[in-house]
């Protein structure tokens, strides 16, 4: 009854760590949510109060999206990439999963995948029967692919097409992409389209985050939208901006949105339009300067000669390494974490990481961000007393994983 091709998928880790927390809390466990990356704040006002507004809106949109949203896009976008691209560009979808779940639908080739990747990006190319090559990274490179790495993959077929993503800030590692030149090297001089997974962009540290698309904008797809750095995950609006170098792409997009989803929710489309016409620079400067600081609490208080560790350079997340450490896998070390400790992480072998490697993925979005928020609204600064205030669960489930990592 069921497809071959579905019977050994698995439902998204990240979703099921959320269920699994919620489960052990209702039986009166101590949990510390540090395996689910959701945005800690709350929507800006505004935006909510749009939504408001236009709950009346009960029809059918362009299955492209709504025209002045994908003006609002376009126009934003283009000032921050400083390029020029236009409400033709852009395509609207229910969260950008579902976008890139389509992509690989009608993608005709192989997909690169650098490990570690987002949970969802295997499963879909396997749904889409795309192959998959996974280049394993090393944290020297910040867990990204070399151009060379990219390169060898590809000279075994070039004439195949192929896609790559390349999520920066990433999910799960937190650190961003310092090596888009010699990316856009082997880009311009093959069959490589790129999906940039830009979803943590705006919430990037000390402006370290660079576009793929400044470097070779023909050859790439921004993906974005608003659950992580405007709250709204539960809204479920994302976005491509597509150039017209690939316009088969967003002709087919449409399509295949004409036969699935339809169009997104009208009222949320509406609501958007604020969210890029107008200015929420200081929210979203607030948002980053709060994840920077506790992210980095997280790091300087877990990194040990044991536990090795890249300082966070945006997003939600840490990847710590557990090097005395000895499991048959990843994730029997994560279950004994969880049992041990309260700590909910999830394995490294979820996003594409050896099993044997003693990986895992730790978001720091377990605080009360609406409080934390508006103190920093009011003292523009954030200490140690801050984060005792507004994060006691990042403090003391940090604490515990720390003496865990430390006992024999």
């Amino acid at each position: 009854m069921i497809k071959d091709i579905i019977k050994n998928l698995k439902p998204s880790s990240t979703l099921l760590i959320n269920e699994e927390s919620q489960r052990l809390e209702k039986e009166g466990k101590k949990i510390f949510k540090f395996g689910f990356g959701q945005s800690p704040f709350q929507i800006p006002e505004n935006i909510v109060n749009e939504l408001k507004n236009n709950s009346h809106q009960n029809k059918y949109l362009p299955m492209q999206g709504l025209p002045e949203l994908r003006e609002a896009i376009a126009s934003y976008t283009s000032k921050k990439k400083n390029n020029n691209y236009k409400a033709e560009n852009v395509v609207i979808g229910p969260g950008s999963k579902e976008l890139m779940f389509l992509l690989h639908i009608l993608f005709e080739g192989d997909v690169i995948l650098p490990a570690p990747s987002w949970v969802s990006y295997a499963p879909q190319a396997i749904i889409g029967r795309n192959k998959v090559h996974w280049i394993e990274t090393k944290r020297e490179n910040n867990w990204f692919p070399t151009g060379e790495e990219i390169e060898k993959i590809i000279s075994k077929n070039k004439n195949k097409n192929y896609l790559l993503f390349l999520n920066s800030p990433n999910n799960p590692s937190g650190q961003v992409c310092e090596n888009l030149d010699e990316i856009k090297t082997v880009a311009n001089k093959n069959n490589l389209v790129i999906l940039s997974d830009e979803i943590y962009s705006e919430l990037s540290f000390d402006n370290g985050f660079k576009s793929i698309s400044n470097f070779c904008p023909e050859k790439t797809i921004i993906s974005s939208g608003l659950s992580k750095w405007c709250g709204a995950g539960g809204w479920r609006l994302g976005y491509f901006i597509i150039p017209h170098s690939l316009k088969e792409i967003t002709n087919k997009l449409k399509v295949l949105a004409s036969e699935t989803f339809s169009s997104v929710s009208a009222p949320i489309q509406y609501a958007a339009v604020s969210a890029y016409q107008n200015d929420y620079s200081n929210y979203i400067n607030n948002s980053s300067n709060i994840l920077k600081s506790v992210g980095e609490y997280v790091y300087e208080n877990l990194k040990s000669n044991d536990v090795i560790i890249n300082k966070p350079k945006g997003g939600f997340y840490l990847m710590p390494e557990f090097t005395n450490k000895n499991f048959s896998t990843s994730s029997e070390m994560c279950k004994t974490i969880l049992r041990d400790t309260g700590v909910a992480l999830l394995p490294g072998s979820d996003f594409g990481c050896s099993e044997k490697k003693m990986l895992a993925r730790l978001s720091f979005t377990d605080f009360d961000g609406v409080n934390f928020m508006n103190d920093f609204n009011k003292n523009k600064t954030i200490d140690l007393n801050s984060i005792n205030n507004f994060a006691p669960k990042i403090i003391e489930g940090t604490k515990r994983l720390r003496e865990w990592s430390e006992s024999a």
